[in-house]
């Protein structure tokens, strides 16, 4: 279950993902999802922990109850118009880079949301969706065996970051916290 601080750096984080998406195109709420669980699998396979957005299968891939209630919250604060950012969004993305640079994990979440951002946004929905459904994964007590996502069962629970060891996670010290919420409207 995630924590207020966790769900003030999923929303920031996702306000930023956005950002980073919206000059390659049309956005789609299957498109997001996958961005997002792939920024997920790339930091926890470099030990890392930005999002905290449980995934399962879902007929289009993978899909976060999480992410879709940020959204809408975010939608309803104004911050989000369909998915593209509002004026309101801009104090978010003003705040973010401070707290980057307040620890070297939270820089490498930066770079690897971009780089992620980078290679699929590009992509149309199809296209991503395919790139997700080829990724393989495995269960905790049995890392040798590996699924292809297209082969789970739907509805079968995919990722669970609660559950993930990792060496580093994105933080924000209580001020930043403070002034991130403000900025979105919480």
């Amino acid at each position: 279950m995630r924590k207020p601080h966790d769900m003030t750096v999923d929303r920031a984080l996702l306000v930023y993902l956005l950002h980073l998406a919206e000059p390659h195109g049309f956005m789609t709420d299957v498109k997001l999802q996958q961005l997002a669980f792939l920024c997920e699998l790339q930091l926890f396979g470099k030990g890392l922990k930005g999002l905290h957005f449980e995934f399962f299968r879902y007929a289009y891939g993978a899909f976060s109850k999480d992410l879709d209630n940020d959204l809408l919250s975010l939608r309803r604060k104004e911050r989000i118009e369909n998915f593209s950012l509002t004026d309101k969004a801009e104090e978010v993305l003003k705040i973010l880079p401070e707290a980057a640079e307040e620890n070297e994990t939270n820089r490498r979440v930066i770079d690897i949301v971009q780089a992620v951002a980078a290679t699929y946004a590009p992509q149309d929905s199809s296209a991503i969706m395919q790139s997700v459904e080829a990724v393989e994964i495995s269960a905790p007590e049995q890392p040798e065996l590996k699924l292809a996502i297209r082969d789970i069962s739907f509805h079968s629970t995919l990722l669970v970051p609660s559950r993930i060891e990792v060496q580093g996670e994105f933080t924000v010290s209580p001020r930043m916290a403070a002034s991130l919420n403000a900025a979105m409207g919480y």
